[in-house]
């Protein structure tokens, strides 16, 4: 939301704030303008996550493998907390 200078339009995002999103002030002052715009459905979004987007992020970021000895993960279902 602009202003007729390209700034802010304050006017607009404190009404859009407190009276659209019912936000206190002090709830309102504490957003950046990034959180703002995502609140009011403004910002940039991410794309879907697709089979094809994760196997694009999985090659582009692969995992580290792990030092020898280490267990990342438990390789069975069957879990028992150390608590019990």
């Amino acid at each position: 939301m602009t202003g007729r200078a390209g700034g802010l339009d304050w006017a607009g995002l404190m009404r859009a704030g407190l009276q659209g999103l019912r936000l206190h002030p002090d709830q309102f002052w504490a957003l950046t303008p990034a959180e703002l715009s995502l609140m009011l459905g403004m910002g940039p979004t991410a794309p879907r996550m697709t089979r094809d987007r994760l196997a694009d992020l999985a090659a582009r970021y692969p995992d580290a493998p792990a030092p020898a000895g280490v267990v990342l993960a438990e390789t069975t279902g069957d879990h028992q907390d150390d608590h019990t």
